[in-house]
């Protein structure tokens, strides 16, 4: 075990940043655009009938292409503009304390004997305002454990589990879902140029998913972690946790009235036949509250953040709410130099033909083997969690397999929302067993606090139950929903032209 953990810390190490590592990749795929136009490389587009070539991008042309679009490149990237408007709003709600101040009142206020549960449910949900789970919910899963006389590591597990493990899934959209979206829409591009992935494609599946999640994590750790943990022991003393204030309550109260209102809007915007907020063409689906979810989630996660921001006294003027949303931008300075260099990858991949003739020989080849879908599904979600092991960031590792694993499935009848839902089961159970994950030095400090022997070792042999439960069982669902032929999201099919 600490031969194959050195090795994979080394591996990990062995990497460069995402932003250099998109950058090899695009001229990488300059050199083979021109050694494939070279050498002839061809294939038959099995939807179409045509014939596929390589264009060299080092040809005159493709030099005064990439000269005149690589600001185009940058700006049009689907996932950019979709997750700079989201984080605005989350941004408001983070810095108001709301979303803090939630999950604390959410923990202390639930019952012993559901508390695993809680723990694990507030993990997964806590994705939606980014990094939280990681800095709040993990060391205070901890502190309450320890106060109600179980052990701590145990506690700070199944959080870690929750927020980590079942990273893809939410009752609520994240930020990773239009981020994720806008990739796949690009991916999707080289098959279909009309083709557009929803930031809700995926939202059915992920919601059903984070109660199956909860109550998988809350099993392993009741029968499996805290046994092997046995009772504890240090000399930590108990912490006392805090409550909500009656400024917090208040805050919070006000919070579900903004909550309720939104919802009241929505209902009356999409019943009626004539709704305001149906689609042109009367449905719900084409509704704009959907094609333009990020819109509303900006409105609301930002109303939400105001009314309790200046409840609690934590905004005062109308300028602390922009200062919120430009301190929420500074932390994604380093995406915005990613994105850079992502985007011209994408581009390039694209216009060189080397993602459509590896998908349409890729396809030809599986098709031959007539692998069938869960077979191909259960090797999707196995490969993505190895390379899960070296290379954390989801949204740069779909910016690399996506372009490649979306116009496979495409060509072999299955929709790209499809693709994506694989891809996030097969990213997510993995996390916790990194040290490649950006938290995983944190999660070491925490666990010495209570354990000053805690290393590396212990995580992985805490965690790796919970790895293993995630995949069988995380896999299983997948299978049976799509064997079941139930939708990913709204407006999000299985199979793609049919």
């Amino acid at each position: 075990m600490r031969r194959f953990l050195t090795f994979i810390e080394k591996t990990g190490n062995a990497l460069p940043h995402p932003a250099i590592l998109f950058g090899i990749l695009a001229l990488i795929t300059l050199v083979l655009s021109a050694v494939g136009s070279l050498l002839g490389w061809t294939g038959l587009h099995p939807a179409t009938g045509e014939q596929v070539d390589v264009v060299n991008l080092l040809s005159r042309e493709g030099i005064h292409r990439i000269l005149l679009e690589t600001v185009r490149n940058y700006t049009s990237f689907a996932p950019l503009g979709v997750v700079m408007v989201a984080l605005l709003g989350i941004g408001i709600a983070e810095s108001s304390g709301f979303i803090k101040a939630a999950i604390n009142y959410l923990l202390v206020k639930t019952p012993a004997k559901f508390i695993t549960f809680v723990v694990v449910f507030t993990g997964l949900i806590s994705n939606a305002a980014s990094d939280l789970g990681y800095v709040l919910v993990i060391p205070l899963a901890g502190a309450i454990f320890h106060s109600l006389g179980r052990h701590p590591i145990a506690g700070m597990s199944a959080a870690f589990a929750g927020v980590s493990g079942g990273f893809s899934a939410n009752i609520f959209i994240a930020t990773l879902d239009p981020m994720l979206a806008g990739i796949s829409t690009e991916a999707a591009h080289i098959i279909d140029p009309n083709y557009e992935v929803l930031p809700t494609a995926n939202y059915y599946f992920m919601a059903g998913s984070t109660f199956i999640i909860a109550c998988v994590c809350t099993m392993v750790t009741v029968k499996w972690v805290e046994p092997r943990l046995g009772k504890y022991t240090g000399n930590v003393d108990r912490e006392e946790i805090a409550q909500p204030t009656e400024l917090e309550k208040k805050g919070l109260f006000r919070v579900g009235l903004v909550v309720l209102g939104w919802i009241i809007l929505l209902l009356i915007g999409l019943m009626p036949e004539d709704g305001l907020l149906r689609g042109n063409d009367g449905g719900i689906l084409s509704s704009p509250a959907l094609r333009g979810f990020i819109a509303l989630l900006f409105l609301s996660a930002a109303s939400v953040g105001i009314v309790y921001g200046f409840t609690v006294g934590k905004f005062t003027k109308a300028e602390d709410v922009i200062t919120a949303m430009n301190d929420n931008v500074k932390t994604i300075a380093s995406y915005l130099v990613l994105v850079f260099f992502a985007a011209q990858f994408v581009a390039w991949f694209n216009w060189s033909n080397l993602g459509l003739l590896l998908a349409v020989n890729g396809a030809a080849v599986l098709k031959s083997a007539e692998i069938g879908l869960i077979p191909l599904l259960i090797m999707f979600v196995t490969f993505t969690a190895f390379l899960n092991l070296f290379m954390g960031s989801a949204s740069a590792k779909w910016a690399i397999v996506g372009p490649v694993f979306v116009p496979i499935f495409m060509l072999l009848g299955y929709s790209p929302e499809l693709a994506q839902a694989v891809y996030r089961v097969g990213d997510s159970v993995t996390n916790i067993l990194t040290p490649m994950m950006s938290f995983f030095a944190l999660i070491i400090v925490y666990y010495q606090k209570y354990d000053e022997n805690a290393g590396i070792g212990t995580i992985i042999a805490t965690m790796l139950p919970f790895s293993i439960a995630l995949y069988i069982s995380w896999t299983l669902l997948l299978m049976v929903w799509v064997l079941l032929e139930l939708p990913l999201g709204p407006g999000s099919p299985l199979y793609y032209g049919v």
